[in-house]
């Protein structure tokens, strides 16, 4: 049994898949500035990817992340506030690179240099539109829930 993760850009909905079975379907929010595969387009990367590295297992939701690490800090509104503007990247990482040379990986179409993720944001936050820097976004449930079920390696296609 192989799962597989398909995010739909048009639909703004992540489905995760066991072979031919339906697992999950969860709202997203991917590129503000729509699809595209350039470094620094800040648009979602489409085409065959897969998950190169999971990042912050255990961590508690709302759990800050800069640079693929843990800040000590956990988002709450006061945060939010504090700190308006900021491109919060929350609870987990899923880090996703390329598996199509010239289109998304290698030189200046590569995803994971681009440090492209599924991630969770601010519940705040709506869901089921464009508004990312090109990262998938999701709620801090749903992106618990998903890291929890895939492990490093599996397939993501991002159609648009």
């Amino acid at each position: 049994m192989s799962l597989r993760i398909r995010v739909d850009v048009a639909s703004q909905q992540l489905e995760l898949w066991r072979d031919d079975e339906l697992l999950r379907r969860y709202p997203v929010s991917t590129g503000l500035r729509g699809v595209g595969e350039r470094k620094g387009s800040e648009q979602t990367p489409r085409g065959a990817h897969y998950v190169r590295a999971r990042i912050g297992a255990d961590l508690p939701a709302g759990a800050v992340l800069r640079g693929r690490r843990f800040t000590g800090e956990v988002w709450d509104a006061a945060l939010h506030e504090a700190q308006p503007g900021r491109d919060w990247i929350l609870s987990r990482i899923l880090w996703l690179c390329g598996r199509e040379p010239g289109r998304n990986r290698l030189g200046d179409v590569d995803t994971q240099q681009r440090y492209i993720y599924i991630h969770g944001t601010p519940d705040s936050e709506p869901m089921g539109e464009p508004r990312s820097h090109g990262c998938i976004r999701m709620r801090n449930s749903d992106v618990i829930e998903l890291f929890d079920l895939v492990p490093a390696g599996t397939p993501v296609d991002i159609v648009a």
